[in-house]
């Protein structure tokens, strides 16, 4: 028989395993779906700041803070804004006001997953198909055959949703940006200009619509996104498996760099990975489907910019949680209550994301951007 399960999550993210965990400590555990083969199947990515007012919030209702804080990396807020010459426009230590502290992403993920009991998430299930039946419930069939039901739907599978087309036709759109990611490893022995370049925390060098993004990770090494404001079809034209080459692509366009900022390409290790930067319609929304709802991506992706994606993704869980748990007998009215809140902070944070965007590759930049942390440093955000 076809198993069925009163709630089901699908997709193991952050938004995802946070909102199992809330309901967990409120005595109800819901199964989460995820295409992962295991936990540690890839690595997670890198450094997240999470904000007090939304992300640590929602750690705060899963009863995670404390141990959230435990894993924080001391010195990550550190900031430094340089312009292609390598000259540093903008500079703040680390307060530790603990408003926005860095953790790897990691890490953060395995925090929720631990707080779980180890049958939660199903491993290996990816899912091909997603339907409406008859009587009201879904299906979800899964790469491997399998299938099963449910009596609400939530959809936490990120940017690419299967879930999202049973609510709207929206899809992503690229932005305009593209990203070659990169890590330099043990950068303070075998990188030290690198590591002298980037400090402690976050790192921004920007010009010509082009730039460095980068932060300093825990295990020492340094994550680099090297951005460039260009057609959709540019990252298509690299052969990412010859590593030589898709160097030498890349480095074409910072000619006129620092030597400091060119030597981040040639000397990464590893693979350099390409990404598109997408975005669904800022201010997107929908009308309820009795059954299903999203959080997340695939409610509301957006520029990572504004640095708000996790956030949004983590207290999203939290709150439709919380909603859920404050109805439990009419759960259509717990999915309202979340869905009308969140399309008016997604909204809100869409805009901001795609503002800053533009502050980012902006004509005069790095000094739009400069301005920017130095009127939010002034009013303490």
């Amino acid at each position: 028989m076809t198993p069925h399960y009163p709630t089901a999550i699908l997709g193991g993210g952050l938004g995802g395993l946070m909102l199992a965990r809330v309901l967990h400590v409120n005595g109800t555990d819901v199964p989460v779906f995820d295409l992962e083969p295991s936990a540690d199947a890839r690595v997670q990515g890198g450094m997240l700041d999470i904000h007090d007012e939304t992300g640590q919030q929602a750690l705060r209702q899963g009863h995670l803070h404390g141990e959230f804080l435990a894993k924080v990396h001391p010195g990550g807020q550190a900031l430094r804004v340089t312009d292609k010459h390598a000259n540093v426009v903008h500079e703040e230590a680390d307060d530790a006001d603990g408003t926005r502290p860095e953790i790897d992403r990691g890490d953060l993920r395995g925090l929720l997953l631990g707080s779980l009991p180890d049958s939660t998430v199903h491993w290996g299930s990816k899912a091909t198909e997603v339907r409406g039946l008859a009587d009201g419930r879904h299906e979800v069939v899964l790469a491997d055959g399998r299938a099963f039901t449910t009596d609400l739907l939530i959809g936490a599978d990120g940017a690419w949703s299967k879930v999202r087309p049973l609510l709207t036709d929206a899809r992503p759109a690229y932005s305009g940006v593209s990203f070659v990611e990169l890590d330099l490893e043990d950068a303070d022995h075998c990188h030290p200009g690198a590591a002298a370049l980037v400090g402690g925390g976050m790192f921004f060098a920007l010009g010509d619509d082009k730039g460095f993004l980068a932060h300093r990770e825990t295990d020492g090494s340094l994550h680099f996104y090297v951005a460039l404001r260009i057609e959709e079809t540019w990252l298509r034209t690299i052969d990412f498996a010859d590593t030589a080459a898709a160097k030498q692509a890349v480095l074409g366009h910072f000619t006129d760099w620092d030597d400091a900022l060119r030597r981040v390409i040639a000397d990464a290790d590893g693979a350099l990975t390409p990404r598109w930067i997408h975005a669904l319609p800022a201010g997107l929304s929908w009308t309820g489907r009795p059954g299903v709802t999203l959080l997340g991506d695939a409610a509301h992706l957006m520029s990572p910019f504004a640095g708000e994606g996790a956030n949004l993704a983590l207290f999203d869980g939290a709150e439709l949680g919380r909603h859920l748990l404050a109805h439990p007998d009419d759960t259509g009215a717990g999915v309202r209550a979340y869905e009308q809140e969140m399309f008016i902070r997604a909204a809100e944070t869409a805009g901001e994301s795609a503002r800053a965007l533009d502050v980012i590759f902006h004509p005069q930049a790095p000094a739009p951007l400069a301005d920017m942390f130095r009127g939010l440093h002034a009013t303490g955000r």
